[in-house]
């Protein structure tokens, strides 16, 4: 799980003359407060007060495939099927996707260094997938580390946001994007598009082949994996949670590691006081204790 999803380039609706948003789909207030619950009961995510707007832009697609005005009917449907596959579309578009390949590239030497002389398959598992650019670069960074011994490392790659995982299992970027990395990883591990695939690139199937992706929500009560990893990566995503609920997560991810292993965490996230399981290494890394 990554960032804010892009919104689209138009909002919906016009506009009046004092530039306020004309809506043409009925929010209410209580509507509003229980979206926040429902996408933090499914999801852990924490909603400020500010997000109306975004809010209302993400899900006014939902509303208008089903040809509703108004998000309480939207809602009141939802809640009639818990089980229904809605419930899907619900989540992904209150998800946030933002990556990038290398993102906080500083983690990546450290990395290597990390698995560089391990005995045995590495296996390294990114939380929070999203559209396919971390584990991907945990991947490359493999290969490039590990020489002979990479065919035999594993990226276990999850997300909750399904959409942005069919995005990562296709592997398929613009160049633009893939052009920011050094020419010597573009060359060996992307293949340029030709033809109607013209701007786009794909990862080389040998790199697709040291990732599995797989649909997963932190909040379960039980985790389709088994560890131990030799790293987990879990970047940019707790700053979505409360504290209680980030407590309960870094809790579940302790019996996963290995005894040294390592957890990555986002730039702007801090577990030193949230839980006893680990301990800061440095540089937004840590260490069970």
């Amino acid at each position: 799980m990554s960032e804010p999803r892009e919104q689209p380039a138009f909002a919906a609706g016009g506009w009046s003359s004092s530039g306020a948003m004309e809506r043409d789909l009925e929010l209410t207030d209580a509507d509003f407060t229980r979206i926040r619950e429902l996408i933090y009961r499914r999801a852990g995510i924490v909603l400020a007060e500010h997000k109306r707007e975004m809010v209302y832009s993400r899900l006014a697609k939902r509303l208008r495939h089903y040809g509703l005005t108004r998000f309480g009917d939207y809602l009141a449907r939802l809640e009639r099927q818990p089980e229904a596959r809605e419930w899907e579309a619900f989540t992904n578009a209150l998800t946030t996707n933002l990556t990038a390949f290398f993102r906080e590239a500083h983690h990546f030497p450290l990395l290597a260094e990390h698995v560089r002389s391990r005995p045995g398959p590495i296996r390294i598992w990114s939380a929070a997938a999203s559209t396919g650019e971390e584990p991907y670069s945990i991947a490359m960074t493999l290969a490039e580390t590990l020489g002979s011994r990479a065919g035999e490392a594993r990226v276990v790659g999850t997300d909750i946001d399904t959409e942005a995982l069919a995005r990562a299992r296709a592997g398929i970027y613009p160049l633009e994007q893939v052009h920011k990395l050094e020419e010597a990883r573009t060359r060996r591990f992307f293949q340029r598009g030709t033809g109607r695939q013209a701007g786009l690139a794909r990862v080389r199937p040998d790199l697709r082949a040291m990732v599995e992706l797989e649909p997963l929500n932190l909040l379960a009560p039980g985790w389709p994996l088994k560890g131990p990893f030799d790293a987990i990566f879990c970047r940019n995503v707790m700053i979505y949670f409360d504290k209680a609920t980030q407590a309960r997560i870094l809790e579940r991810f302790a019996p996963l590691l290995k005894p040294d292993g390592l957890l990555f965490a986002g730039h702007s996230e801090n577990f030193s006081y949230i839980t006893k399981a680990f301990r800061l290494r440095g540089q937004t890394v840590y260490t069970l204790a």
